[in-house]
């Protein structure tokens, strides 16, 4: 830039002289006069030729880009434009407020609609499964949070609240996500799956509540490896919509280049879980309202794990109230089975597994107090300790159980302030200098920025255009075929049972359930 300013200064400075020498000069005769017409023109001309010259020798080629020449090239965390050299932009305060205010419209100028078309040609390509019958409360923020974040499908297999008419025109609506509902036709289909003439999941089979659940989450699994293969994902990550991606560790806080930068022979990544830890009993949006957490076994020292446990566990069973063998993502490839809701297999063969040292995903469990009343009313188990065991497979599930079924709401509140709610400031002050607990914000920002921003309200916006039978049938065509076929619904079952006999070596024994975390006698030594 600073060569065209100097030599259209020398342009001028020339053409200013000749026009002084021309000026000042006296008209002796007419050639004399065609000479010094000559010389203002060469003057003039040359200046002209040296700057095209130097502009030839600058330019580096290509086209504009029209995104990144924008008044806004602001790009959301791992959305890098394909093609782009990425380099940090310096952006005031003001800038960041402007982006995530409501000021603009649509929210996302620099996506250019809120439908987060990132171009087809991002690698890797992330799809996220998942059983849910949650509210759009939930859902929304779950589905776009992650879509920040690069994954770039979804595929919800939905009951109840999830699945009426309303939630459902919604979901149907976002570009992505695709709604299997639990119909009649899918219940035969995944009746016929060859997992019922296996072993590794047989244990959990034909028991009521939380088993039944685990289950179907294992079936819906399976049915999404096919989809996601027709769908050319290359990456498939199971999560329940309380819980959230923190790819802390990635650049540009992306789970896609968090997967991106693996080897390519590792087969699964495992997230190790963090558990919310509310600080209040009013929380209406765990998304936006929770900021503390309690990291896993995993990511702490054995001292500082060991040293903490008992007040870190506060008279409750465990150190987590719920599960803590984390959740994980499989690179989609042949004979890849699920094991569980926590885990995914191989037919063929044991899969390279590698745990993350700091990515996690984040639990919000029992974050609401209406939770209690949710879970029990999901469930027709009856409050005794021997019939809880038949229902829940952890202790605080049962627990939470017995109270919501036996006690008044007054009473349901106190014990939910003991076991849940951390009101002890000074304990969780003494909890987070010595790293059991943390402090993780960007989740929350991330969320309330999308709220603020408008993105929600387009979405329930657009639904209202969509056509429901349309959408159903081209789910049914594009996905049910190849589901049959691959899953085992066209197979005989003694041709499943000879799969298994060739594999055993690779069964890799019974699903992997979830899981509390290690209590101290697992190390057989005493805590400090």
């Amino acid at each position: 830039m600073y060569i065209y300013t100097h030599v259209f200064h020398l342009i001028l400075i020339l053409i200013l002289m000749a026009a002084l020498s021309y000026s000042s000069s006296k008209p002796i005769s007419s050639s004399y006069q065609a000479l010094n017409y000559r010389l203002l023109l060469l003057l003039t001309l040359l200046p002209l030729t040296v700057a095209f010259f130097a502009f030839i020798l600058q330019w580096q080629g290509g086209l504009i880009d029209p995104l990144l020449s924008s008044p806004d090239p602001f790009q959301f965390p791992g959305m890098d434009y394909p093609g782009s050299n990425s380099r940090p932009h310096r952006r005031s305060v003001s800038d960041c407020v402007d982006v995530l205010g409501q000021s603009r419209s649509p929210a996302f100028p620099y996506f250019k609609d809120w439908n987060f078309e990132f171009g087809s040609n991002l690698r890797p390509k992330i799809c996220i499964v998942s059983s849910t019958a949650a509210g759009l409360e939930q859902i929304l923020p779950w589905i776009f949070y992650h879509k920040v974040i690069g994954v770039s499908t979804f595929f919800l297999f939905v009951e109840g609240k999830a699945a009426s008419p309303v939630v459902s025109k919604v979901l149907e609506s976002i570009p992505g996500v695709e709604v299997i509902y639990r119909t009649k036709e899918l219940e035969e289909q995944q009746a016929k799956s060859r997992i019922w003439n296996e072993t590794w999941l047989a244990k959990f089979f034909y028991k009521p509540c939380n088993h039944e659940l685990f289950v179907k989450q294992t079936l819906n699994m399976e049915m999404a490896i096919v989809m996601s293969r027709d769908a050319g994902m290359d990456w498939i990550i199971h999560l329940d919509t309380d819980e959230l991606i923190h790819p802390s560790s990635a650049r540009q806080y992306s789970v896609r280049q968090l997967l991106a930068d693996l080897p390519e022979d590792v087969d699964m990544v495992v997230f190790p879980n963090y558990e919310s830890c509310v600080e209040r009993d009013d929380i209406i949006e765990p998304f936006t309202e929770v900021s503390m957490f309690k990291k896993n076994f995993d990511h702490l020292p054995i001292e500082a794990y060991l040293g903490n446990y008992r007040r870190a566990i506060r008279g409750n069973p465990n150190y987590f109230l719920t599960y803590g063998n984390g959740k994980a993502a499989a690179r989609i490839q042949d004979h890849l089975r699920p094991h569980g809701a926590h885990r995914w297999h191989n037919y063929m063969k044991a899969p390279k597994e590698i745990k993350l040292d700091e990515a996690a995903v984040l639990h919000y469990t029992y974050t609401k107090f209406s939770d209690l009343t949710s879970r029990r009313d999901r469930c027709g188990c009856k409050p005794t300790k021997e019939d809880v065991k038949k229902c829940f497979m952890l202790e605080f599930d049962r627990a939470a159980f017995i109270i919501a079924s036996t006690a008044t709401e007054e009473e349901m509140l106190r014990w939910y302030r003991h076991h849940v709610v951390w009101t002890n400031k000074a304990l969780n002050l003494k909890l987070l200098k010595r790293g059991i607990l943390t402090r993780i914000y960007t989740p929350m920002a991330i969320i309330q920025g999308l709220r603020e921003s408008g993105v929600f309200g387009s979405v329930l916006q657009s639904a209202q255009t969509l056509s429901k039978d349309k959408f159903l049938s081209s789910v049914e065509s594009s996905n049910f075929s190849s589901v049959d076929k691959q899953i085992g619904v066209k197979e005989s079952q003694a041709t499943a049972r000879r799969i298994l006999d060739i594999n055993d070596n690779f069964s890799g024994g019974s699903a992997i359930p979830p899981l509390s975390p290690p209590v101290p006698d697992d190390f057989h030594i005493g805590i400090s």
